[in-house]
């Protein structure tokens, strides 16, 4: 049953991309009737209204040239997709670590002691709402190096998640388990490891799964602004290039990798979920 549900959802789902994606190509094709330029479109160059967005067959031919090697390096603004999406994905998972030094440790503390969680909270609850391309423009002020500062953009955004998860998971973690720990007279230390760490593990990926996500979204944003190198960067060159094929493809990739990062997070949820 499971099996053919499976089954069935695969072929419904290339259906859909296959019915997605051939609308796309037909409207493409299909004529429109031109008409006088706008301002808007004579200060961008003079692109008539005979411009599209670019089939689908445009963006797979570029994909495929992209692909083939995508580790060239014509250049500071001429470098390939791999080299750009390095550069991104090592600023999240750089970020993301020293968020997770930070986090874990201080959710572990606020959700074991009920004074510490009334201390801090009131902080959480003020920094958590703002937006971590807020503190940009202060990180670039302070810091002077906008590599640097887009990790502390992945850092602040990575660390709320992470921590508020850990403290929930911590705090709900079973009293009976929390008194058997006791009774054995295991150690503060000992009963945050042998026992609230691996109850309240599948709650710590879950906000884990949830920062990597951010970091992802806000990465692409963060290097649209400082520039340089990074996918964000690309894809905000590529449409100063006015090249809607590259952008396209580019926003695919974001996709693609953005899943393997919770695709792979997801995995190790597995591994500590368990079943009372």
């Amino acid at each position: 049953m499971i099996k053919s549900l499976q089954f069935r959802a695969f072929i419904l789902s290339v259906s859909l991309l296959v019915l997605f994606l051939g609308t796309w190509e037909a409207l493409n094709k299909a004529p429109v009737d031109t008409e006088p330029m706008s301002e808007y479109e004579l200060l961008m160059g003079g692109a008539s209204q005979e411009a599209r967005v670019p089939p689908p067959s445009d963006v797979l031919s570029l994909a495929y040239k992209e692909l083939s090697d995508p580790f060239y390096d014509a250049g500071p603004n001429d470098k390939g997709i791999g080299i750009q999406l390095g550069y991104s994905i090592y600023r999240v998972l750089t970020g993301f670590i020293l968020a997770a030094l930070v986090a874990l440790p201080i959710g572990f503390l606020v959700g074991m002691s009920p004074l510490m969680h009334k201390a801090l909270n009131p902080y959480i609850q003020v920094l958590r709402p703002i937006s971590p391309l807020a503190w940009m423009p202060l990180a670039l002020f302070i810091i002077k190096d906008s590599e640097t500062s887009a990790i502390f953009v992945i850092f602040i955004c990575s660390i709320w998640p992470m921590l508020i998860n850990t403290a929930f998971g911590v705090a709900n973690v079973r009293q009976d388990w929390i008194n058997v720990a006791r009774t054995h007279e295991l150690s503060p230390i000992k009963t945050a490891l042998q026992v609230v760490l691996p109850a309240a593990a599948p709650t710590i990926l879950t906000g884990m799964r949830i920062s990597i996500g951010i970091a992802w979204l806000v990465i692409v944003a963060a290097e649209m602004l400082v520039g340089g190198t990074g996918i964000g960067y690309y894809v905000w060159n590529e449409w100063n290039n006015l090249d809607l094929s590259s952008v396209i493809f580019s926003i695919l990739m974001i996709g693609i990798v953005g899943m393997m990062l919770d695709l792979g997070l997801g995995s190790i949820s597995k591994l500590v979920a368990y079943e009372e």
